[in-house]
């Protein structure tokens, strides 16, 4: 099961056999003031210097989101992609969840793009599908659907089957879709690690799909976040995750997912692990 996406100048490879592939968050102005203001007055410059960052700590995809208060997506998405792919020349993951923008930025994106996101809710799928479809991009799918969020592991597994039938049905492939199982607050909720988890491999181990997930959304409001972070990552990882989506400049979460992919024999005689440990060393 190979996802190919495809940037500028650079291609990228999911699958389960492969080492985990990053998409890096770090664009995205949800409480980030000066990146708000950036993308109110068409600066580009932060935006330049966030992907040129995350590419150097190890992203491989980047996602782009400027939702903001004062912000029409529709006309700054579509730049921001651009610029975006410019400067790196790696996939990009268009994060909106207005139709029009992600058909604008579509318009623009060179190569095979991933779309963040869609639900398994009829309304979503009919919306999403279609421009996945004629743009010819790939799509992130959030395991919930009309009904509320569900802590049955096996609910949300019949919401990804869903939604492969429904791909399936506007004629994208098994490859063009990457599952999200969906992760919450433990803060909140007790089990949401164990519940996104199980989900996570339901899903590796009947659908033989990939799978991704934002990471950092199971610490949301807990302190010290990155041993949350970090754990959660690991154990995410031997459960079929192999595109997380993350901060790559977070503390400790590049070594995490080397360690995990070394543990899941995905780093043949360890030289991708014993690598990086060498080019981390103070010169």
């Amino acid at each position: 099961m190979i996802t190919i996406l495809q940037g500028k100048t650079q291609k990228v490879e999911i699958s389960p056999e492969s080492p985990t592939v990053i998409i890096g968050e770090r664009i995205n102005p949800t409480g980030r003031y000066r990146l708000s203001e950036a993308l109110r007055k068409g600066n580009w410059s932060l935006i330049r210097q966030e992907a040129i960052s995350q590419v150097e700590q190890g992203a491989a995809l980047l996602d782009v989101n400027v939702g903001t208060m004062g912000v029409d997506e529709v006309a700054v998405l579509p730049q921001a992609a651009r610029v975006v792919s410019e400067v790196v020349g790696i996939p990009i993951c268009l994060d909106s969840a207005n139709p029009q923008a992600l058909e604008a930025a579509l318009k623009l994106c060179p190569g095979k793009p991933l779309i963040n996101s869609t639900t398994g809710e009829e309304k979503a799928l009919t919306t999403v599908l279609p421009i996945a479809k004629e743009f010819g991009a790939a799509v992130i799918a959030l395991c919930h659907d009309e009904e509320r969020i569900t802590n049955d592991p096996e609910r949300r597994f019949k919401v990804a089957e869903k939604i492969m039938r429904k791909a399936r049905e506007y004629g994208l492939q098994e490859t063009d879709i990457l599952i999200d199982p969906l992760v919450l607050t433990v803060g909140a909720e007790s089990t949401a690690a164990a519940v996104s988890l199980s989900t996570a491999c339901l899903v590796s181990e009947r659908l033989g799909l990939n799978l991704t997930m934002g990471v950092s959304n199971v610490s949301f409001g807990l302190p010290k976040r990155h041993l949350i972070n970090n754990s959660f990552l690991a154990m995410a990882i031997w459960c079929g995750v192999n595109a997380p989506i993350i901060n790559p400049a977070a503390k400790g979460m590049v070594e995490t997912i080397l360690a995990a992919d070394l543990l899941k024999g995905k780093d043949p005689y360890a030289a991708r692990y014993i690598r990086q440990c060498r080019e981390s060393q103070p010169k």
